[in-house]
């Protein structure tokens, strides 16, 4: 047996040694793949379900989105309607000030000139009642006058 045989079978043997040692780390790498394994065929198992729940979720929050956005259509047509009378509820109100403004000054004009006359027909007569008191004590001053003058003759 020569040099190079004697290295040949040491590297045999050594690369046994090599195979056998790494066999161990390698067996238990196979459990920790087997137990990955496990688990990711688990997670599928319990994500299939679950996903399907989440998709039923969604489609109920779509149809509740649905609802409440007919909801809104409503509320927003509701709200045009009532835009539409505080329009016309404010015309009215408009109208009734003018036609309030015109009846107040149809009847103000009227009642001014009432006013007016009463107070001319009261200034009369009070002016009317003074001329007959000055009269009358004119008179009595003139027959004074004429009683005193008749009694010193």
């Amino acid at each position: 047996m020569g040099f190079l045989e004697v290295a040949a079978l040491v590297a045999a043997i050594a690369f046994a040694m090599l195979v056998l040692i790494l066999t161990l780390p390698i067996l238990r790498l196979r459990h920790t793949v087997d137990a990955t394994t496990r688990m990711i065929n688990d997670l599928n198992d319990r994500t299939g379900p679950l996903l399907g729940d989440v998709n039923a979720t969604v489609r109920n929050v779509n149809v509740t989105l649905e609802q409440v956005q007919t909801s809104i259509d409503g509320v927003n047509l509701q709200l045009a309607k009532v835009d539409a009378m505080t329009s016309h509820a404010q015309n009215i109100s408009a109208n009734v000030a003018n036609l309030v403004t015109v009846v107040s000054a149809a009847a103000a004009n009227p009642l001014v000139k009432v006013a007016a006359f009463g107070y001319g027909v009261r200034k009369a007569t009070a002016a009317r009642r003074h001329a007959e008191t000055e009269r009358e004590v004119r008179d009595t001053i003139k027959a004074q006058r004429r009683a005193a003058r008749r009694g010193n003759r």
